[in-house]
């Protein structure tokens, strides 16, 4: 019999149709699942009279595998990855490729590359997005890992990936170690930045502009034409047009507490770390926490109770302000993901392609939209782009959209509206463009309690100064120790 292309451990949804899928392209597969019964369930269904060999122990599956043997493992991310590796190593032989498809933490991934690699064998860290459907019909995939593994699993990968219109793979080589991760980490945390976003353009046209969910719904459905086209807003046009079967709008009945499984808050913990600015995606986060407070939400608006004013200005043309902000703060979030990928590159020593990243998240993906066409074009005629705000097609869209951008964040700040995703994106795009912060003071501050030192305006860059605030004292200065 003919001996698998890939093995795949972990039937569950993902797994299950990442196999399906790539049957279909023309691989054998050989599957198992600790649960040994999913393994007979699923090739006696679904897989019944496929390319695909059901294995009922560990030995069975790398024993069915063609040499270099591939294990995608499509396990949940933490301890039983390190588990699942620890089983599999004494039956692999130098050469044979372990892949990570769960959503694990870059670091761990860093980690694992660096051991596997230690004892021979190659690893290959995979991002993969899209959901059920997409490990169905073509995912997005952002592998990093073992630069060695690339060509034994890239015709795989490429084969079972989404293609956007002219035929190009969302897939390709991302970096070294931990690098594919660390990119499907970053894309996680703009997914949480766009959601928050339409969220809250949702909530300015409930609670400020009194509008019902059938009126939503024509109004995405008309964003969705626009630079805004995405599945986000398709998702969520057709989310606001869906009734049950008492002819009820499902979303007025679903509960307001939103749960995370982790990778935003991994991408906001990544920013602090390498002191980047990601606002945005950190509001998105928070406020997740916030509406897990339900509670003390409820008891709180007792004792604050909010009288929002009915809309009395041009409705349509407010909307169309709106649809602006919400464009103007998704430039921002792009800008601020990829100046985290750029920083983290450095200090990890990763090559990344940014317009190459762009388009593995063009197709498959949560975040595919036509608007990432443009940031390839940016990172295509300059490489070295420092931030997408410099780029010229960016540049000039936000010129065009900063005065409506300006007048829903005001407006909803007056009627009590909370825009945190919003506000947060124009508070960085104002920063970012002023030339003199008040960080002079700070530094002031900063030297008179604790002696650190400032740099001065007069003087050449990397010179440092320290007052005597007080004159009592001293003229000690602090080396070292940052507060």
């Amino acid at each position: 019999m003919k001996k698998a292309d890939i093995g795949l451990v972990g039937l569950a949804v993902m797994g299950e149709n990442l196999v399906m899928n790539m049957e279909s392209k023309g691989f054998t597969v050989a599957v198992y699942n600790r649960t040994t019964e999913k393994v007979k369930a699923f090739v006696e269904g679904r897989a019944a009279g496929k390319n695909i060999i059901g294995c009922y122990s560990i030995e069975e599956l790398v024993s069915n595998l063609e040499k270099p043997r591939k294990v995608f493992m499509m396990v949940k991310a933490g301890q039983a990855v390190d588990q699942l590796i620890e089983q599999l190593l004494p039956l692999l032989e130098e050469g044979d490729i372990l892949i990570d498809g769960g959503n694990s933490h870059f670091p761990d991934t860093i980690r694992r590359t660096e051991y596997v690699e230690s004892k021979g064998l190659l690893y290959v860290g995979c991002g993969v997005s899209g959901g059920e459907e997409g490990a169905l019909k073509g995912p997005s995939m952002m592998p990093g890992g073992s630069v060695a593994a690339w060509p034994f699993v890239k015709p795989i990968f490429q084969g079972v990936c989404a293609k956007v219109e002219d035929g190009a793979a969302c897939c390709d080589w991302v970096g070294e170690n931990g690098a594919g991760h660390f990119v499907k980490m970053v894309h996680n945390g703009i997914e949480y930045g766009d959601m928050q976003l339409i969220c809250e353009a949702y909530q300015l046209m409930r609670d400020g502009l009194g509008m019902s969910p059938e009126e939503m719904h024509e109004v995405l459905t008309a964003w969705n034409e626009t630079e805004l086209d995405s599945y986000l807003i398709e998702i969520t046009r057709d989310i606001l047009g869906y009734k049950d079967e008492n002819g009820e709008t499902t979303v007025n009945y679903i509960l307001d507490t939103a749960g995370q499984k982790g990778t935003g808050k991994w991408t906001a913990v990544a920013a602090l770390d390498e002191g980047v600015p990601l606002t945005l995606i950190g509001e998105a986060v928070f406020s997740r926490c916030l509406s897990a407070m339900k509670s003390e939400r409820v008891n709180a608006a007792k004792v604050f109770p909010k009288s929002i004013p009915a809309f009395e200005g041009d409705k349509a043309a407010f909307i169309e302000c709106i649809r602006k902000a919400l464009y103007a703060s998704k430039i921002i979030s792009y800008a601020q993901g990829y100046t985290l990928m750029r920083t983290a590159a450095k200090t990890y020593g990763w090559n990344l392609n940014y317009g190459g990243i762009a388009l593995m998240w063009r197709g498959g993906c949560i975040i595919r939209s036509v608007f990432l066409g443009k940031i390839k074009e940016a990172y295509d005629k300059n490489p070295a782009l420092e931030n997408l705000l410099l780029d010229d097609y960016f540049a000039e869209t936000i010129k065009t959209l900063v005065d409506a951008w300006r007048e829903v964040v005001a407006y909803a700040v007056k009627i009590g509206v909370p825009m945190p995703a919003f506000s947060s994106a124009l508070n960085y795009f104002d920063g970012y463009t002023t030339e003199c912060l008040p960080a002079n003071l700070l530094q002031a501050q900063r030297d008179y309690f604790g002696a650190h030192t400032y740099e001065r305006i007069d003087q050449p860059r990397g010179k440092f100064f320290h007052t005597n605030w007080t004159g009592h004292g001293g003229n000690t200065s602090a080396g070292t120790y940052n507060a």
